[in-house]
């Protein structure tokens, strides 16, 4: 009796660029872990809210103090001294921003690790540094837009509300456009500052109280220092080196707004140095 043997259809070899795992694919890996967790729109959305809810209340609260005074001989000067940070009360939110999207910037990288996430990714891209560069990149993205909007919304709002008594301050003034792109950009460098320090430690709690220890209570405790002392480390503290960027008046002993920023960079880049040197050494 004569055998009949079936061969298999062969299925075609994939391609090798196909195969092989590349930035661009890197990046749109990012792209859709970043969008698919929920955590992302509830901080982002927290992010929005507090910002500008925030600047308007501080802002309401500057007319009302001016108001205070109107009928009398130091309205004027109270006026024009609210004018002069009309800017800096309706970005006052941005002071609890950094914190909020410093936990998203913390979140990008620790949750990878806290669910043992970060081994398929490896897995699929084994090249840590083009790992490490693409989740950096698509959180920069994301949190620049973002914060850009909290930072012109504030600013609308804010002066919106100034406006009432012609208190208000416009984009075309010196150093107001500066100021309110700078926010944005202040917002974006603590959320990479952050996902730096998640990069060094690996875990989200610890990550976190870092990151806001770095950012909020070291301008705190700043406050508390001999005035000997504070004129000169107050203008190396985090949150005073980058906030000279949308804080537009800056005290004698301060950095000017893009030397404090270029500052408040090297700290970010430090970081994430720091969190890719240990990245690449450490085991999965």
């Amino acid at each position: 009796m004569a055998t009949t043997v079936v061969t298999a259809p062969r299925l075609p070899a994939l391609s090798g660029p196909a195969g092989r795992a590349t930035f661009g694919g890197a990046i749109r890996s990012e792209f859709t872990k970043l969008r698919s967790l929920r955590s992302t729109y509830w901080t982002l959305g927290v992010l929005v809210l507090l910002s500008v809810g925030i600047g308007a209340l501080f802002s309401f609260g500057q007319l009302q103090h001016v108001q205070q005074f109107q009928g009398t001989g130091q309205y004027s000067q109270v006026a024009e001294d609210a004018r002069h940070h009309a800017v800096v009360a309706s970005l006052f939110g941005l002071l609890i921003g950094q914190l909020v999207i410093s936990v998203l910037g913390a979140l990008t990288i620790t949750s990878e690790f806290s669910t043992q996430m970060i081994r398929t990714s490896l897995a699929t891209m084994p090249k840590r540094t083009w790992f490490f560069a693409s989740k950096a990149l698509v959180f920069t993205v994301v949190a620049l837009i973002v914060g850009e909007v909290c930072s012109f919304a504030s600013f609308a709002v804010g002066q919106a509300i100034l406006s009432s008594q012609h208190l208000n301050a416009t984009l075309s003034q010196p150093g107001v456009l500066r100021a309110v792109i700078g926010g944005g950009l202040f917002l974006a460098l603590c959320g990479l500052l952050s996902y730096g320090i998640g990069a060094m430690l690996r875990h989200t709690a610890g990550a976190i109280t870092t990151a806001i220890g770095i950012l909020f209570v070291a301008f705190v405790l700043s406050g508390f220092l001999p005035s000997n002392w504070a004129q000169h480390i107050d203008k190396w503290i985090p949150f005073n080196a980058g906030g000279a960027i949308w804080e537009q008046v800056s005290g004698t002993n301060m950095f000017s707004p893009w030397t404090g920023f270029a500052v408040f960079c090297a700290y970010a880049a430090a970081a994430l140095v720091g969190g890719l040197i240990l990245f690449r050494k450490r085991d999965a």
